[in-house]
């Protein structure tokens, strides 16, 4: 098993800037995300945002993906292709995730909009995928082990009726795009490994309104969709795990980036 990076103090202000750069670039978009607008007219925007602040996307050509970010609508779980083909309407939840690089450091987040009016199931879902990443954070401290975080989020989506995807997970992050460990987000209580002082990672439930199984779109081989056609919602943070507790690096309120 590979064993979990603990970063040095140089390190983390490497990961926390291209932390806040990848937040302040999903705060740079949300204006834009609107009905009428293609997903692939969002991904240039992005694109040409984090060129402009000496960055690329991690996600562009990564393992052949086509895009600088994943674009997530309605049924999507996560990996969606940004498309000219896709345009927003009315109704639609859409889920950007967007991964930075900065000077050889990683960030990554990813939240969730809305356009128009959606219906009461789809604000139920939102609300509670939003709630289960503040209900994950929470089990951020030094000496936890990593399974408490999907243990608690799982009871928490059970109680509202929600299912929770674990098919897929958060993971390190920070000097590579993806590292140890994996972060389930549906767990064992008290299992996995124990989190210290200096590790950086993802927390990001996705969360179903119906089944918890997803299919994945064998033509383009990325796109990840729920088994039965229900919404799927998710939040995501960079966490870093300091001598008390947590920082969120992918805090907007902190950033230092100016557009």
């Amino acid at each position: 098993m590979a064993k979990i990076i603990i970063k040095n103090p140089e390190q983390i202000e490497g990961i926390r800037r291209s932390s806040l750069l990848a937040a302040e670039s999903l705060q740079f978009i949300a204006p834009y995300v609107k009905e009428g607008v293609s997903t692939a007219y969002l991904d240039k925007v992005i694109q040409t945002f984090i060129k402009d602040h000496n960055a690329r996307s991690a996600t562009l050509n990564y393992n052949g993906f086509p895009k600088s970010c994943c674009i997530s609508v309605n049924d999507v779980v996560c990996h969606g292709i940004p498309s000219e083909k896709e345009i927003l309407k009315n109704g639609d939840i859409v889920n950007i995730d967007v991964t930075t690089i900065l000077n050889g450091f990683f960030g990554d987040t990813s939240t969730m909009f809305t356009i128009g009016e959606i219906s009461d199931d789809a604000k139920k879902l939102i609300d509670v995928a939003k709630d289960c990443l503040k209900i994950g954070i929470k089990q951020c401290f030094p000496g936890n082990t990593f399974g408490n975080i999907g243990y608690e989020i799982g009871k928490y989506a059970k109680a509202n009726d929600c299912s929770v995807v674990n098919e897929y997970c958060g993971h390190g992050v920070g000097l590579h795009f993806h590292e140890p460990p994996e972060i389930m987000h549906v767990a064992d209580r008290n299992s996995g490994d124990k989190m210290l002082e200096g590790m950086t990672f993802t927390i990001e439930p996705m969360i179903n309104l119906g089944k918890a199984r997803t299919r994945l779109d064998k033509k383009d081989g990325w796109t990840v969709r729920t088994i039965d056609g229900k919404l799927s919602a998710q939040f995501e943070h960079t966490l870093l795990i300091t001598s008390s507790g947590y920082e969120i690096l992918t805090d907007p309120g902190h950033s230092f980036i100016k557009s």
